[in-house]
């Protein structure tokens, strides 16, 4: 289950809005084929081992990360392929939450295949949670809120000079984790202090580019910005308090798009409404405390720079809530993992 969880990392940034997916065939004792979804519209991992294998699948053993498909959609049901091929087994790590496709399991133990679940379920549902958030029924995209702080915890010096805290090698993780996305968010002020592109780059490109969105209830993104200015080729796009003001149909001009909403939340049902199943917010201060007051954070990744900016400096968490020292919820570390002198943590919300 191990190798088919590695597998199914290959499809990061290629497969949405399907799941990743690896799949293993062993057969007395001996790996016979493994697949992985690739890229949407393409083949199944299931699809891919089972071809593989051959006719060696027959009597054979199947580990999934996901419960195999039972729905037509660009590709036949996998459960109908594993049924055909005749295997003996199969153990997916979790179930597909999603109604659509699912009920392969059913349908394989009614064929008589035995069907297990669970095995590593914690890093299966991990590697997937956007997806198990969007079919599990959510109405807001899963949120993902990337920070880069110094070892006192702030985002930018007193003098507040545009200006990287990281290395390079972190940097070109960020990238990569914006390639998992459907869209990267900033706030206005980070949108005007550090003129972001917020694209993909020095990385595998995404399947689709991750649309630009920027939390900017004035409309005062400037009109000479870097997402300003290339809002026609990459997608863009604004949420506001008022799109029929003068200030955003500046902005459309140029190929901004506008969206109406009063407060946070409603804004993640907007983005949600256009397909957005995973937002990827960079900051800064003001969007984080907000984020936190509504308790939409789902991920939180940090990536720390052995630097200090001392007094005066704009700390990362300056505007989240306070909170009661006696009461104080701790937060679960998923992964920690070195960037040569920096250190990225995620974490989970407690109690998720």
């Amino acid at each position: 289950m191990r190798r088919a969880l590695r597998l199914a990392a290959r499809g990061w940034g290629r497969t949405a809005p399907n799941p990743m997916v690896g799949a293993v065939i062993v057969r007395d004792g001996v790996v016979v084929g493994v697949g992985h979804h690739a890229h949407f519209g393409e083949p199944h991992a299931e699809a891919m081992a089972l071809d593989q294998a051959g006719d060696r699948a027959r009597g054979a053993d199947v580990y999934c990360t996901l419960e195999p498909c039972n729905g037509h959609g660009k590709q036949p049901p996998c459960s109908e392929a594993l049924i055909a091929a005749g295997v003996r087994r199969v153990v997916a790590a979790i179930p597909d939450p999603n109604p659509a496709k699912a009920g392969g399991a059913a349908a394989l133990r009614a064929a008589g295949i035995a069907v297990e679940f669970g095995l590593e379920s914690a890093e299966a549902a991990e590697q997937n949670a956007p997806f198990l958030h969007w079919a599990g029924g959510a109405t807001r995209p899963w949120v993902t809120l990337k920070l880069a702080v110094s070892l006192d915890g702030a985002i930018a010096g007193a003098d507040r000079a545009r200006g990287w805290l990281t290395g390079e090698s972190a940097r070109r993780e960020v990238h990569r984790l914006r390639a998992s996305a459907d869209a990267i968010a900033v706030g206005i002020g980070t949108a005007i202090a550090d003129d972001p592109a917020l694209t993909v780059r020095g990385v595998r490109k995404p399947r689709v580019a991750p649309l630009r969105v920027v939390f900017d209830r004035s409309a005062r993104l400037p009109a000479d910005s870097q997402l300003a200015r290339t809002a026609r080729r990459l997608p863009t796009l604004i949420v506001t308090r008022d799109p029929s003001s003068d200030a955003a149909r500046a902005l459309a001009t140029r190929g901004v798009e506008a969206v109406e909403a009063g407060d946070l939340p409603s804004a993640l049902h907007a983005l949600h409404a256009r397909g957005v199943r995973h937002l990827l917010v960079e900051g800064g201060a003001t969007l984080t405390g907000a984020l936190f007051g509504a308790n939409l954070v789902d991920r939180l990744v940090i990536f720390q720079a052995p630097v200090l900016l001392g007094a005066g400096a704009l700390h990362a968490f300056s505007a989240v809530p306070s909170a009661d020292t006696g009461a104080l919820a701790r937060w679960r570390v998923v992964e920690r993992t070195p960037f040569e002198d920096d250190l990225m943590t995620i974490l989970a919300p407690p109690g998720r």
